[in-house]
């Protein structure tokens, strides 16, 4: 064991104590934890890897975790210590490329996918796991892997997928907008605490460069569990997803899609915050109810214990605002759609109307390269502040530059506006160049001029042909209640530090009459 690896045991126990606190005695005696090395597919790959077990004699469920991006099989250490005490072997595993495993990443690819497998046939062979009641689960990275690895091994019968995403296509190109920060900050991990090798930097390269497009998306989309859906659901696997509204790098519209054709056993939960900020004191063993949810899921569907969790709505969420929602489907959350038509823009303050029917014989041109301080935020920080504090990003109305962007408010009614899916933005473009952006953002407006960000994104072009075009562009899904009095507002810019945008230096973007936003309402 290296001086690191060392380190981050002694961290990680500290983190065990709080757990075993709070575990129920299902095991009489203490786990036992053993580090080992597992051989993964292909020559000469090890996979540095441990191992948590109860102690009490006979087959016990098993539960295989492949840690993060950027993080190893220390990760779990505290909720392994959990699970084994519920009387699972857990058996957690850094994938090949990170820190002390052998080969290069492989982003989960097919080696990944073969390596989950031979961890499986490691756990059989040498504990005493039952070969009938294998699980897997993991936040981001080992999200991913797990789900994908469902399609693939039969004999993974339950999943639960924290922070994960179901289609890479759409979290790095979604409505052909090139993710800048998040994309950033997974090839920098790469590149301090693994080994990316030839083919991860070259998508990366690509991808930056805006280069060779069509073979990074195929190289994605076969990494997506979107691809594989039909074997997902030939294979029958119990299949939990827990996400955060605001995740910077997976947004929650993929899922939703996903799991709408999803016919499995499944669970969609939803919480405020950022990308793994939801399960991150989970994973330092503290309580937390994402991992609440994995007891109950692994207990149900592993364990043979009934504890409800089949029988609840299968959606539930933890809106921004309100407390906990449940319904029997994604299309039950909302009664309606409520559309928002824009108007033309006072010359007073800069500001138009959001509401009734679209108006015609306007328009509004903005700079195609000026950002403005409505923005998404931070990658990971912004939204995951948000969980923390239960506050909305805000920024202050007035400030918003109009000679920047287009800014609609809505009249004040009197009762509150309780927003619950997915908004959609369509907007008339005229005098376009053949490329280029434009970002929408909801807002919740107050008297005094203090708007929180309710949800947000961006569409891009790609045409060959300059003039007019309409685009449609899909805003992260949400659940929010806009208070009574305060007015549902609409920014629409050009640049979000968030993302590469499409735009040409000088160059300008204009919005025009017809255009409107579609709110679905409860």
């Amino acid at each position: 064991m290296t001086r690191t690896r060392r380190a981050l045991t002694l961290l990680a126990a500290a983190a065990l104590a709080a757990v075993t606190l709070q575990a129920p005695p299902a095991a009489a005696a203490t786990p036992t934890t053993r580090f080992v090395d597992i051989t993964g597919s292909g020559a000469g790959v090890t996979l540095k890897a441990n191992v948590v077990a109860p102690a009490t004699s006979g087959r016990h469920p098993a539960i295989v975790f492949p840690s993060s991006w950027g993080l190893n099989d220390l990760e779990y250490l505290a909720q392994a210590n959990a699970l084994a005490n519920r009387g699972y072997v857990v058996v957690s595993y850094t994938p090949r490329g990170w820190w002390a495993s052998g080969g290069e990443i492989d982003t989960a690819g097919p080696q990944d996918l073969a390596d989950l497998s031979k961890v499986v046939d490691w756990t059989i062979a040498n504990t005493t796991a039952d070969p009938a009641r294998i699980g897997a689960a993991g936040v981001s990275y080992g999200a991913g892997i797990s789900l994908l690895g469902a399609a693939f091994d039969k004999r993974i019968r339950a999943v639960v997928m924290m922070s994960g995403w179901t289609d890479l296509v759409y979290s790095l190109y979604g409505d052909n907008t090139r993710h800048q920060q998040s994309a950033g900050l997974l090839s920098l991990a790469a590149t301090l605490l693994g080994h990316p090798g030839a083919d991860l930097t070259g998508k990366l390269a690509d991808f930056n460069a805006n280069r060779n497009v069509d073979e990074v998306k195929a190289w994605a989309k076969a990494r997506s569990a979107a691809t594989y859906l039909d074997a997902i659901n030939a294979n029958q696997p119990a299949v939990m997803i827990a996400n955060a509204w605001g995740d910077s790098f997976f947004p929650p519209d993929q899922l939703v899609d996903f799991f709408g054709r999803l016919h499995t056993p499944k669970r969609l939960e939803l919480r405020p915050g950022d990308h793994a900020i939801a399960e991150f004191t989970g994973i330092l063993g503290l309580p937390n109810d994402a991992w609440t949810s994995l007891y109950r899921w692994f207990d149900q569907y592993l364990a043979g214990v009934d504890t409800g969790i089949g029988a609840e709505p299968p959606v539930q969420l933890q809106p921004l605002n309100a407390g906990s929602e449940h319904y029997a489907s994604w299309s039950a959350l909302n009664s309606s759609v409520q559309r928002y038509g824009l108007g033309s823009i006072r010359w007073l303050d800069g500001t138009g109307l959001l509401g009734g029917a679209p108006s015609t014989g306007w328009s509004k041109t903005l700079p195609g390269d000026l950002d403005t301080v409505a923005n998404g935020g931070v990658v990971l920080l912004t939204n995951g502040v948000g969980a923390f504090t239960g506050q909305q990003p805000q920024i202050w109305l007035p400030a918003v530059d109009r000679l920047r962007a287009g800014v609609w408010a809505s009249e004040r009614p009197g009762s509150a506006l309780r927003i619950r899916g997915i908004a959609q933005v369509h907007l008339n473009l005229t005098g376009t160049a053949a490329q280029g952006t434009v970002v929408a953002y909801l807002y919740d407006l107050d008297s005094l001029g203090n708007a929180k960000l309710i949800t947000h994104a961006p569409v891009s072009w790609l045409g060959t042909a300059t003039g007019s075009r309409s685009v449609d562009v899909a805003l992260s899904a949400t659940a929010y209640d806009v208070p009574a009095g305060h007015s549902l507002t609409l920014v629409v810019d050009t640049v979000d530090p968030l993302y590469y945008d499409a735009n040409t230096l000088g160059g300008s973007v204009t919005v025009a009459g017809g255009s409107y936003v579609d709110v679905p309402v409860r």
